[in-house]
């Protein structure tokens, strides 16, 4: 079987090894823009801010292609989908056959339709981290444009590199789809003390040659205590203004920046896919198959559109991955995709987020336990609907987020001692990882240690006692900690352990 993926980053990355895992007769052909290797955009601040290499976050070796019998055209894009001859065409002008047919082109970032964005970089690419950090070394100071995910990322990583960094947010409070207001403030907070200022509830108008220009509603400058520049009529970017101050005068402000990062969000890629004539939405529509109206064609991660829904994460993308290259190959011929519960991580250093589920429900739709201690920066939220977990918040740090995200993820009856999850013992002595056991010798096999990746302890004492004896070896055999990184010091632990009770049982 021949089988052609478009896409070479997280998703495609995944697919290619999935299929490869479950089947060698498998002719795989990939096809990916970016001429490196795949790499994990989770850790991207971490790159920008130089905490970690490219090479660290690179999710296959480079020889794995070869290894595997795998051919890679990379930086190589396909420019058309011709379905009557199921072939693809290519950017090099070359055709590539294909049995199957997976499309994986990701997402692309927006880019505001504002006077000089040209001017400004945006944060996707391992690329755009690279000219970012070239412009970093002369920049005296850098704003960043988008208060969501993306932003606060970019933003903790310019503030690694030690300049001050201005985060422009249009929304009242930072990452207001997953965190509640007060969660926003705490999380503001953290970034204030990384030297990040943030500014919510303005609007870029322009971006010029040496900052950019702010649109705000009169009350956006009290509350953030900016003495204005001047008024002016309001501009066609500020029109989301709170309604209250929609018949004031607008005020403009520069805001002096050398280097200017946007951060506002992506847009699935579905260009090819519409040209090929396949249904599209705001993605590219699948069934639970992941399959398009084309039974020889999927399509997986940020471009896909399954039962109305577009994932921009990636624990969903690698769940996609799966059950095609189970369908792909005959591995399980009953493989379908039902949908993922959304968990948005943030790890960057000194920022550490998990927000999950239904976060915005209050007091009188929903049982709220919440703890908060700003001076910390941490803040814990928890809502409860019939003894279940339906959404969470977990800022700071956050032993507790691996036992929430399972009970999160399996929807089953919480305990009756709230605070107890709130505040749960750590995994062993010196973790400060998610789990309700105090000692690996306690907690069991089955539970998971890498939500990204479904791996358990079991499975990492498996892959211990076949030689695998630190967590690189650990990483390469499961792929624990390859995803948001969160579980990295527990693995460590329990490979520590286990080489504890060698050295013990010796």
């Amino acid at each position: 079987m021949r089988l052609v993926v478009v896409g070479n980053g997280m998703a495609g990355a995944r697919l290619v090894s999935e299929v490869r895992a479950r089947g060698k007769d498998v002719r795989i052909t990939v096809f990916g823009a970016e001429t490196r290797q795949p790499y994990n955009r989770v850790l991207l601040s971490n790159v920008l801010a130089g905490t970690s290499s490219p090479e660290q976050v690179r999710l296959l070796d480079p020889r794995w292609y070869a290894d595997h019998n795998v051919t890679a055209r990379l930086g190589v894009t396909v420019t058309t989908v011709d379905r009557d001859a199921r072939t693809v065409v290519a950017s090099d002008g070359t055709r590539e056959p294909y049995d199957v047919l997976v499309l994986a082109t990701g997402s692309e970032p927006v880019v505001p339709a504002i006077p000089g964005a040209e001017r400004a970089t945006a944060f996707r690419t391992l690329d755009d981290c690279d000219r970012i950090r070239d412009a970093a070394r002369s920049a005296r100071s850098a704003v960043v444009v988008g208060g969501g995910l993306l932003g606060v990322e970019a933003a903790r990583g310019l503030a690694g590199l030690g300049i001050p960094v201005t985060l422009l947010h249009q929304a009242r409070h930072l990452m207001e789809r997953q965190l509640d207001a007060e969660a926003g403030l705490v999380l503001r907070e953290t970034l204030a003390a990384l030297r990040v200022e943030v500014r919510t509830g303005v609007t870029v108008s322009a971006v010029h040659e040496k900052g950019v220009e702010l649109a705000m509603a009169p009350s956006s400058v009290v509350a953030s205590s900016t003495a204005p520049s001047s008024a002016a009529v309001p501009s066609a970017t500020a029109s989301s203004a709170s309604a209250s101050s929609a018949t004031l005068p607008f005020i403009t402000e520069t805001v002096d920046a050398d280097l200017v990062v946007l951060a506002c969000g992506v847009r699935p890629v579905v260009g090819l896919a519409r040209d090929a004539g396949l249904e599209v939405d705001r993605g590219v529509v699948v069934d639970d198959e992941m399959r398009t109206d084309d039974p020889a064609i999927f399509a997986i991660g940020e471009c896909a559109q399954h039962d109305g829904m577009v994932y921009g994460l990636v624990a969903p993308a690698w769940e996609q991955a799966a059950v095609v290259a189970d369908l792909v190959t005959g591995a399980d011929k009953g493989a379908r995709y039902r949908g993922s519960r959304l968990v948005t991580r943030l790890k960057a250093a000194s920022v550490e987020l998990a927000a999950m589920g239904e976060t915005h429900l209050t007091e009188d739709e929903a049982e709220i336990v919440r703890f908060s201690h700003r001076h910390k920066g941490t803040y814990r939220k928890l809502v409860i609907r019939d003894g279940r977990l339906v959404g969470a918040i977990l800022l700071g740090e956050t032993p507790a987020v691996g036992t929430l995200t399972q009970l999160y993820d399996r929807g089953g009856p919480l305990p009756g001692d709230r605070a107890g999850l709130l505040f749960p013992g750590p995994l062993f002595p010196g973790s400060t990882t998610g789990a309700v056991a105090d000692s690996p010798v306690r907690m069991p096999d089955s539970a998971k240690v890498c939500q990204c990746n479904n791996v358990t302890k079991g499975e990492i004492r498996a892959c211990w006692e076949s030689g695998g004896r630190d967590v690189a070896a650990v990483a390469a055999a499961t792929r624990a900690t390859t995803g948001c990184g969160d579980c990295r010091d527990a693995v460590e632990g329990i490979v520590g352990w286990l080489c504890e009770q060698e050295v013990v049982s010796a």
